[in-house]
């Protein structure tokens, strides 16, 4: 047998955070030399945070990191452990995404990334440059503060790989294992045994299984040692890094990291057979025979082994298992919330809670949080008691126990009811409220709109009427809107005092509660209480959010929950009458499932109006044709009149791949012509010749 240990690990990297970022760093060396580990993996760009964005534009961030990592050599932690970090480079005025090897206080090598993540949420392209796989391994000059602690001109740059006295192991970068012609291939092919790649992936609902399933393919077909490493967390921005770093062997996992966590580092280690690999390898024929016309890549040989002299058996392979959806909403923004608060400097956060499932979604989302929290706690995890007490201003002989006590310290609640507002949603707000431990009040905001509306009228001489009254439809949405407005600049009030009112200190974070579905129609006051700091639910659908409703009523124990999934979706800005009550999929001309569809045909099918009529005519066959056309021309009116609103839109939670989110996701114009004449023409066309063949 030829045993290795090995292994990887989840940081909870911070962009710029230089400082937290290699402590970060340094606890996972140690803690991978104090399981045995004779090789350590990291996320990519682990040094600076993945997430710097523009800032990667900047020399300073190219100086601090070089600085950074003169911290990490310039001691005994690399001694005897082949160290593999990801770190930004400049060479020869380019910047490159570079991973760099090092042992004992010595650079072996640095491997530039050759495919850039560039679409979707990626923009790499804008900050790096792919290095060429044809560009042979060149000579990299080092900075004089990694010259003084290395005592090295130079190092290798380019593609190459890594040879030990007693094995090969080469990396491939995030990208590089989604791209059709993949490093891995190459590698496995020109006998490279271990394979490694430090990534920064981020969460995405029902998306875990296409990233484990390409892992265990690039060693199922040609065998070999694969170890993936990957960022856990908010780094700043609207992802959450999903971490499940994790090592195969032979398209088995061995050992896998968590999925959700708020641990700043995890790190996990296997001990494999090497010389299971080249039994897979020398079994399979073919690849034999591709393997021996395989190019070379080129060799840094090293003086150091990675096998170990320990008897100690290899490490048992994982049953593997996923997170439901249901799940990974209660747990992905629950950690996200959990990171933004934390690093903020904010005292807490504040929901302007109707009773109504996308709010009572948010609210169940903290109080997750809240139970993440206490059981993090309870393991003894100092981080998490230390960022708690910092939050709270609480000195270290508070220790948070209880979920409910956590929440109604940290979360604030208020139901904002006006006339058009019911008591029973006053009461599901308050039942939520109650059960999660928030901080809750009621208010009534009718003088306040009644005083906007006489400012109104005394200034035109006019008063507005809702339609049920008599009023048109400019009147009516005025007369909505302003309800929703007054609610906004209440809550930012109520957030900057209430900590003061209770005789702390800070403000509160103001969540939003606005669905993806509801964004992408458009469905939303532009600068209502949907408006907000940060939003944990903007990026996922309305029917996602009823199955997770459901899913905390048994796994939260949120039993008030049940009356808001019975109820129906109401803004209640309108008066009820005993011939109207105001319903949102009536609103909007089309149901939440109609709309989610719509959205993931515009976005992720990048359909225009034809397309989608000519997809959904088929899909839709218990429609007329001329209802899915009129179905259809309503989508894109609406889209195209309120996509100006997607501007603004508060920062989500990034968790659907049809995210209309104009800031980063989905750049389209947001000046439309609404009557998409030419189009919608062609979709009249397209009616008549379908009704003409059903005749004939």
């Amino acid at each position: 047998m030829k045993l290795v240990t090995l292994a990887t690990c989840n940081l909870n990297q911070w962009a710029l955070d230089f400082q937290g970022n290699l402590e970060r760093i340094l606890e996972s060396i140690a803690e991978a030399k104090n399981k045995g580990a004779r090789y350590r993996l990291g996320p990519e760009l682990e040094i600076t945070g993945y997430g710097c964005e523009d800032a990667f534009l900047e020399e300073d961030t190219f100086l601090h990191a070089w600085e950074s990592f003169a911290e990490i050599i310039d001691n005994d932690l690399t001694e005897d452990i082949l160290c593999d970090i990801g770190i930004p480079i400049m060479h020869k005025n380019v910047r490159y995404n570079c991973r760099i090897f090092v042992l004992n206080r010595k650079i072996l090598l640095i491997r530039p990334k050759l495919s850039l993540a560039n679409d979707g949420n990626y923009r790499e392209a804008r900050w790096f440059t792919a290095w060429h796989q044809k560009r042979p391994v060149e000579d990299y000059h080092l900075p004089h503060i990694i010259r003084k602690i290395t005592n090295q001109q130079t190092v290798p740059i380019g593609l190459a790989s890594i040879a030990t006295r007693d094995t090969v192991i080469a990396t491939e970068t995030c990208e590089e294992l989604f791209t059709p012609n993949s490093p891995h291939i190459h590698l496995g092919l020109d006998g490279i045994e271990i394979i490694t790649n430090g990534s920064a992936s981020h969460h995405q609902l029902r998306k875990l299984n296409q990233r484990l399933d390409l892992i265990r393919s690039a060693t199922t077909k040609s065998g070999g040692v694969y170890l993936y490493a990957n960022q856990q967390g908010c780094d700043g921005g609207r992802l959450y890094f999903d971490g499940c770093a994790l090592i195969a062997i032979n398209g088995e996992i061995v050992t896998r990291g968590t999925q959700f966590s708020i641990e700043d580092v995890e790190v996990i280690t296997a001990t494999v057979d090497l010389e299971e690999v080249r039994s897979y390898r020398g079994a399979i024929g073919s690849r034999s025979v591709q393997a021996s016309q395989a190019n070379p890549i080129p060799r840094i040989p090293v003086n150091f082994e990675l096998t170990t002299a320990r008897r100690i058996p290899p490490s048992n392979l994982e049953m593997m298992s996923y997170h439901t959806p249901e799940e990974e909403i209660a747990y992905g923004p629950a950690c996200w919330l959990w990171d933004y608060l934390r690093r903020s400097g904010s005292g807490g956060f504040f929901l302007p809670l109707s009773g109504g499932a996308d709010s009572s979604s948010t609210a169940a989302i903290v109080g997750s949080m809240c139970k993440m929290v206490i059981k993090a706690v309870a393991s003894g995890n100092q981080q998490v008691i230390a960022d708690a007490q910092r939050i709270l201003g609480k000195d270290h002989s508070y220790l948070p126990t209880n979920p409910r006590e956590f929440a109604n310290r940290i979360f604030h609640t208020c139901y904002m009811e006006s006339e058009n507002s019911s008591k029973a949603t006053r009461n599901r707000a308050k039942a939520i409220a109650e059960q999660v431990g928030a901080y809750h009040l009621n208010i009534n905001i009718d003088l306040v709109v009644s005083a906007l509306l006489s400012t109104f009228i005394t200034l035109t001489g006019k008063t507005p009427k809702f339609r049920v009254k008599g009023g048109n439809d400019i009147e009516n949405t005025a007369l909505q809107n302003i309800q929703a407005r007054i609610r906004m600049v209440l809550s930012y009030f109520l957030a900057q005092l209430l900590l003061w009112v209770r005789g702390g200190k800070g403000s509160l974070l103001v969540l939003g509660s606005a669905n993806v579905d509801e964004s992408l129609r458009g469905y939303v006051t532009k600068y209502d209480c949907s408006s907000a700091d940060i939003n944990p639910i903007g990026g996922i659908s309305k029917t996602d959010l009823r199955r997770f409703l459901n899913w905390a009523v048994d796994d939260l124990g949120y039993t008030s929950l049940i009356d808001v999934i019975v109820a129906l979706p109401t803004a209640e800005l309108e008066p009820v009458t005993k011939d109207y009550t105001q319903e949102d999929e009536a609103d909007m001309g089309m149901t939440y499932e109609e709309l989610s569809r719509f959205g993931i045909l515009r976005k992720i099918y990048r359909c225009g109006p034809v397309s989608m009529f000519e997809k959904l005519v088929y899909e839709w066959n218990h429609l007329a044709p001329s209802e899915v056309a009129e179905k259809v021309k309503r989508f894109f009116f609406y889209y195209s009149i309120n996509r100006h609103k997607m501007t603004t839109l508060t920062p989500a939670y990034h968790a659907e791949s049809y995210s209309p989110d104009d800031n980063r996701f989905d750049l389209r114009q947001f000046l439309y012509n609404a009557r998409w004449t030419w189009q919608f023409k062609k979709i009249d066309q397209l009616v008549q010749e379908l009704n003409s063949e059903k005749k004939n």
